[in-house]
């Protein structure tokens, strides 16, 4: 089956879009990429996203958008699965892939926290989200066991802020999710995990971080730690304050 002509409208930190870019490069799909400024929307994308977000995803020039929507087509016009046949199963991904989606927005809760109370109250919810997710892995080394499914291509993102943030100081959000912290380890080093990012993904979000006048920007001045956590994308480690 030919495939229609694909062009993904992107930005370079979105991590919605990135959930799509992981079905791409996972399953070897021919696209095309455009980046747009998300503070400076063109017209002709107003025009085709009816939220003003993205992704979106041109399929022979139609809009698609919705990151979950995308990658489930993605999944289904191509050979094989990311997902389970089981509908039970696939139902239940379908879940966890709201909850990583639910977890983005603690994660956003917490760089742009603007007072402490605020900044533990999220730095807490995190914490809890990940033991919570802790319990619904098994052995490994994916979410499904040992090939990577949708459920990976949506937490894959969401780890990959903390890469960057853990080069600032130890917050501890793994501490009590071992199984969640191997999961990450597992996902960082997967291809298509990390071609999904552009290559200098860990300074633009350094620099997106150091602009929200929050208490995370207060914590990375005090720490003088701008340049040590640019690093830690492709292959570095976090950095130890």
């Amino acid at each position: 089956m030919s495939l229609p002509t694909l062009k993904l409208i992107s930005h370079k930190l979105c991590p919605y879009v990135q959930r799509a870019r992981i079905v791409l490069e996972e399953k070897s799909i021919p696209h095309e990429i455009e980046f747009i400024d998300l503070a400076d929307k063109p017209q002709w994308f107003l025009d085709i996203s009816p939220l003003g977000k993205v992704p979106v995803l041109l399929v022979d020039g139609e809009p698609l958008f919705e990151s979950a929507v995308i990658a489930e087509y993605l999944d289904e016009v191509t050979p094989g699965s990311l997902h389970p046949s089981d509908p039970l199963d696939k139902a239940k991904n379908r879940s966890w892939i709201e909850f990583a989606s639910s977890t983005l927005d603690s994660i956003g809760a917490f760089y742009s926290a603007r007072d402490q109370a605020a900044f533990d109250k999220a730095q807490t919810t995190l914490k809890q989200r990940f033991r919570t997710l802790e319990g619904a892995l098994g052995a490994g080394p994916y979410f499904n066991g040992r090939e990577l499914s949708l459920v990976d291509a949506a937490f894959g993102p969401v780890f990959r802020y903390f890469d960057v943030i853990d080069g600032y100081a130890d917050f501890g959000f793994f501490d009590d999710a071992p199984k969640v912290a191997a999961w990450r380890a597992v996902l960082r080093r997967h291809p298509s995990v990390k071609r999904a990012a552009v290559d200098d993904y860990a300074e633009r979000l350094h620099d997106f971080f150091l602009k929200r006048d929050s208490v995370l920007t207060s914590i990375i001045a005090s720490h003088r730690v701008g340049d040590s956590a640019k690093h830690v994308i492709n292959g570095g480690q976090p950095a130890s304050p």
